[in-house]
C-alpha cells in the first residue's frame, strides 16, 4: 500500500476513523503551539441533481481541517441554506456513542496480543514509532491491527493542527442544529467500523506496516490533499487518493466502490420524493471513475458541477 491510503479515510474512506483519531489524542503528547496561520478561503467542488420537484446537492467533505480554512460560504452556503435536509455518511455528534462502538469492535480481549500478531520485527518498528509519538505500546496490545493506524494518525493530527472539530461535518452539524434542519445518514457507526474490522488480518497488518513507514509524510500529504480540495479540484483528489487504492483491491472495493454504488442507489430513491437535500460525504467519493456521479449516470441521473 502507498502512503496515500493512510489519509484516504479523512476524505472518503471513513468518517468514524477521523472521529476515532481525534478521540485517541489523549494517548499522544500535547501538540506544540504554533503561530496563527493565514486564512485560506476555500472553494470546494459542489454538484447538483435536479428534476421537477427534487434537488439534491452533492458536496465533498474533508473530515478534519485546520482552523484557518474557511469554506462555508458562497455556493456551498447557498445550497445549504436552500436545503431542508442534510445527509452525512453517519452521525458522529455523540462522542461517547462513537467511543462505545470503537471499543466494542476494535478490541480483541481473548485473542493474541498485537505484538504476537505482528511478529518481533514489525512490533519493534511499531514500538519505535509509537515512542516517537508519545504513545505507550502497552496501551494498544489488545487492539486489532487496523485500529493502530487510527491512533497514529490521531497523534499526527494533534501535532499538525488538523482537528475533527474543525472538519466539515462538525461545522455543518452545528449549523443544522441551529437552523432546525433534518439530519439523515447513509450508514451506521457499526457499519462503517465494520468495513475496517472485517478486513482480513493480513490486509490490516499491511495497512499498519505502510502507516509506520510513511507516517512522517502524512502531514505534508494531508496539506497537499486539502489544498486541492480547497481549489475544487476533484481530478487531483482522485489522483492523490483513490488511485492509490488500486494497489489493494480489497480496500478499493469495500471502502470506495461498493459504498458509492449504495449511495447512488440512495440518491435515485430520494429523487422520487419532493424536496431539497444537501448531501455531504467524503470528497474521495465524488472523484474519479468510480465516483457517486459516475454511478448515477447508469441510472440516467446527471450531477452537474456548480461553478465556484
Amino acid at each position: 500500500m502507498k502512503k496515500k491510503i493512510l489519509i484516504a479515510a479523512l476524505t472518503g474512506a471513513g468518517l468514524l476513523l477521523s472521529s476515532a483519531a481525534g478521540g485517541h489524542r489523549a494517548l499522544a503528547a500535547e501538540p506544540t503551539p504554533t503561530p496563527a496561520a493565514v486564512t485560506i478561503n476555500a472553494d470546494p467542488a459542489l454538484w447538483v441533481i435536479k428534476d421537477a420537484d427534487t434537488t439534491i446537492y452533492l458536496f465533498g467533505t474533508v473530515h478534519v481541517l485546520k482552523d484557518n480554512i474557511k469554506w462555508f460560504d458562497g455556493g456551498v452556503k447557498t445550497a445549504y441554506d436552500a436545503s431542508s435536509e442534510v445527509i452525512f455518511e453517519l452521525d458522529t455528534s455523540d462522542p461517547q456513542a462513537m467511543q462505545s462502538v470503537i471499543m466494542k469492535m476494535a478490541i480483541d480481549p481473548d485473542g493474541p496480543t498485537l505484538t504476537q500478531k505482528l511478529g518481533p520485527d514489525l512490533a519493534a518498528s511499531l514500538d519505535k514509532a509509537l515512542k516517537e509519538a508519545g504513545i505507550p505500546m502497552a496501551a494498544l496490545e489488545k487492539f486489532e491491527p487496523w485500529v493502530v493506524p487510527v491512533v497514529m494518525i490521531g497523534a499526527v493530527l494533534a501535532k499538525t493542527g488538523y482537528k475533527p472539530e474543525s472538519g466539515v461535518e462538525t461545522q455543518l452539524t452545528a449549523a443544522l442544529k441551529k437552523d432546525g434542519k433534518t439530519l439523515g445518514t447513509l450508514e451506521t457507526a457499526e457499519e462503517q467500523m465494520g468495513f475496517f474490522d472485517n478486513l482480513p488480518e493480513a490486509v490490516q497488518i499491511a495497512y499498519l506496516k505502510s502507516t509506520i513507514a510513511d507516517l512522517p509524510k502524512t502531514g505534508p500529504m494531508l496539506d497537499e490533499m486539502v489544498a486541492e480540495w480547497a481549489k475544487g479540484n476533484p481530478e487531483a483528489l482522485d489522483a492523490l487518493l483513490n488511485k492509490a487504492m488500486t494497489a489493494t483491491p480489497e480496500l478499493e472495493k469495500v471502502l470506495l466502490n461498493d459504498r458509492n454504488v449504495r449511495w447512488a442507489d440512495w440518491v435515485e430513491k430520494r429523487m422520487a420524493k419532493p424536496g431539497t437535500v444537501f448531501m455531504a460525504v467524503g470528497a474521495g467519493h465524488l472523484a474519479g471513475k468510480n465516483s457517486v456521479q459516475e454511478k448515477l449516470k447508469a441510472k440516467k441521473l446527471t450531477a452537474t458541477r456548480i461553478p465556484s
